[in-house]
């Protein structure tokens, strides 16, 4: 088995979500020690041979260190490295039968290091196309400081947009128990307001055919100002026809910013504007004064425009398909925009005389903790002197600069694979892709350039595919192509028997296909139905999850009251929580103690939707100046029945 290292560096550089530190039990070794520090990492060969092995180590359960020598053993019996550093070549022991999962983990060395890798282009390629040029790869994952990561900003306007069309009355998913999408925005915004830091500034906006806000200008973070909102909150509908968003944009633009609060905007949207050019237009005008980040909701939401909006408005872009789950991702955002950022990133590119660069990526703007970028860039031109190139790249993280600066050789030895090229290829693709959405000009021209771009690299576009061709045969297949009769089932706006009529004064009844199946056997044909008005549909009852009942309790600053309904979450009543209360904290101090042990010790697998909420409280505790906390989480662990420490809570 035969594995080319240079392929692994490339699809992992692009992966900005995978981890970047192996399992600290599993053995490893690296493969190289070559003073070329051009080389981008170590490859950690673990082959698992059972499958739950396998699954423990991807699930990061404590299992993760569980591949030990003799398992290792069992199934490899050497690996041998190529004095290239590019190929691995790794052999089975007798009598494996691939009956079980083999799997091969590549890491990186000095993962945080900025790489330059230069690829050579084709000789037979037409002169000055992307393929006959050299190309040259940097990989970019800023380092972010554990201390830096702790400090929260404490400041900032955040605005919450909120897509209340029609739609938003579907369900999320099929599955038994689903929310409502507009059900589960709702829980995402009271686990939003939760997370506020004291002394910010917030307002929300619900849009559809028109807008309305909460408030008339974003009002300052306290328990009456979110006491009201979490109020309005629980009145929002899905009743306000179409997806119109550029006029709400338009209206918080308008609005001026508070000093020193720079302004943060969530959209959440599971709709297409008919606008987008204008809203990418307008979010990029104001990209000064704020950072966007957008939420898809659903297969029908926009990727231009959830995309789109995050890239021009320096943010994160997030999506909600299937199964998932709204507030992990909006959570994870949030957590983005309180954290320090790389910002004001720039590259600058030292070349000889007779050579020119060509930057192919699009510009970055900001970059996040556990993000990752690659800039692509066409070398053109023969050096006919210097044989080494410089490219500095240059940021600023929490107002300190940054300087790397990479030296790389313009004369790289032949490659045959391209694998460079074709993400060039790929990246340039997708951009003229978003630009074809969007509205560009010269769609033709656009268009010609993909399809030129496509057939030289061989990555599909939108307006390519691959065709298999069978030459065993050796002869011409003619006639047309074949057409399948398949069933396929008309969906109206509503789901027969789940949609209802919008509540609102001068709007219409909605009227619903009911669902139909129908045979065909070219394009779909959406088949007429008998049409009948619909009657509003009461949302079904749902067990509320208890995580949010507890969040829902939490004051402003932090802090939980101790009384029956915070007993009822636990399990407990009011009594027993009170008569096991250590006498040198009185009931606030205690109720917030208990809240964070229960967090930690029974929902820890849903850290990421509650840290915000956890982190005020133990700065709300650490505010209190109690004595012998230690003592507290003891008594409290008993209670509960969990076991934590007061490290694991942060106070």
């Amino acid at each position: 088995m035969f594995l080319n290292a240079s392929h692994f560096i490339n699809r992992s550089s692009s992966l900005n979500s995978s981890s970047s530190t192996p399992p600290t039990e599993c053995p490893q070794k690296s493969l190289y020690d070559s003073e070329e520090s051009e080389s981008l990492f170590v490859v950690l060969l673990c082959w698992f041979v059972c499958l739950s092995a396998s699954e423990e180590h991807l699930s990061g359960g404590s299992g993760s260190g569980s591949c030990s020598n003799s398992l290792l053993h069992s199934c490899v019996s050497r690996a041998v490295l190529c004095m290239c550093c590019l190929c691995v070549q790794v052999n089975l022991s007798p009598g494996h039968m691939f009956d079980k999962d083999v799997e091969l983990f590549v890491y990186y060395q000095d993962t945080h290091q900025p790489s330059a890798i230069v690829e050579a282009g084709v000789a037979t390629a037409p002169p000055g196309s992307l393929m006959r040029d050299p190309v040259v790869m940097i990989s970019l994952y800023p380092e972010f400081p554990e201390e830096l990561m702790k400090s929260l900003a404490t400041q900032g306007e955040f605005v919450f947009v909120i897509d209340r069309s029609g739609s938003m009355g579907v369900m999320m998913n099929q599955g038994k128990g689903a929310q409502m999408r507009i059900e589960s925005a709702k829980d995402t915004l009271l686990l939003l307001l939760k997370s506020l830091p004291m002394g910010c500034y917030f307002n929300i906006y619900g849009f559809g055919s028109n807008f309305e806000s909460f408030f008339p200008l974003s009002v300052e973070y306290n328990q009456d100002t979110m006491d009201q909102a979490l109020k309005r909150v629980k009145e929002i509908k899905a009743d306000m026809g179409g997806t119109e968003i550029l006029q709400p944009l338009k209206h918080i633009y308008s609005q001026p910013c508070y000093p020193d609060h720079p302004r943060q905007l969530f959209v959440f949207t599971d709709g297409e504007a008919v606008d987008t050019k204008e809203v990418l237009d307008l979010v990029k005008s104001h990209a000064h004064s704020h950072r966007c980040f957008s939420l898809g909701i659903g297969e029908g939401a926009s990727a231009a425009l959830i995309t789109g909006m995050a890239r021009e408005g320096s943010g994160h872009a997030q999506f909600i398909t299937d199964t998932d789950r709204m507030q992990p991702k909006v959570m994870q955002s949030l957590r983005f925009a309180l954290q320090p950022a790389v910002l004001n990133i720039s590259v600058d590119w030292t070349l000889p005389d007779d050579v020119t660069v060509d930057t192919l990526s699009p510009p970055i703007n900001v970059l996040f903790q556990g993000q990752r970028t690659l800039i692509y860039a066409q070398l053109k031109g023969e050096s006919s002197g210097g044989s080494e190139g410089t490219v500095t790249v240059k940021y600023s993280l929490k107002d300190q600069p940054v300087t790397n600066q990479l030296h790389f050789c313009l004369k790289p030895t032949e490659e045959t694979q391209l694998s460079i090229h074709r993400l060039v290829a790929r990246t340039l693709i997708r951009s003229l892709e978003q630009k074809e959405r969007s509205g560009a000009a010269d769609v033709e021209g656009i268009r010609s350039r993909m399809v030129e771009l496509s057939v030289q690299a061989g990555v599909s576009c939108v307006h390519t595919a691959f065709i298999a061709v069978n030459k065993d045969s050796r002869q011409t297949v003619k006639g047309p192509l074949l057409k399948r009769r398949v069933k396929y089932i008309n969906f109206a706006l509503w789901i027969a028997g789940s949609a209802f009529t919008m509540e609102r004064s001068g709007v219409q009844p909605v009227v619903a296909a009911t669902c139909c199946f129908v045979e065909s056997a070219g394009r779909p044909v959406l088949k007429p139905a008998r049409r009948r008005s619909l009657k509003p549909a009461p949302a079904p009852e749902l067990q509320k999850d208890p995580s949010l009942q507890l969040v829902s309790l939490q004051k402003a600053s932090g802090c939980w009251d101790l009384d029956a309904t915070l007993a009822d979450v636990f399990g407990k009543t009011e009594d027993e929580l009170t008569n096991q209360k250590p006498a040198q904290v009185d009931g606030s101090v205690w109720a917030t103690l208990l809240a964070l042990i229960w967090l930690y010790g029974c929902k820890i697998e849903q850290q990421v939707e509650w840290q915000f909420v956890a982190m005020k409280a133990a700065s709300w505790i650490g505010s209190q100046k109690v004595g012998d906390l230690s003592q507290c989480v003891c008594v409290g662990n008993v209670l509960l029945g969990c076991q934590v420490t007061k490290e694991t809570l942060g106070i």
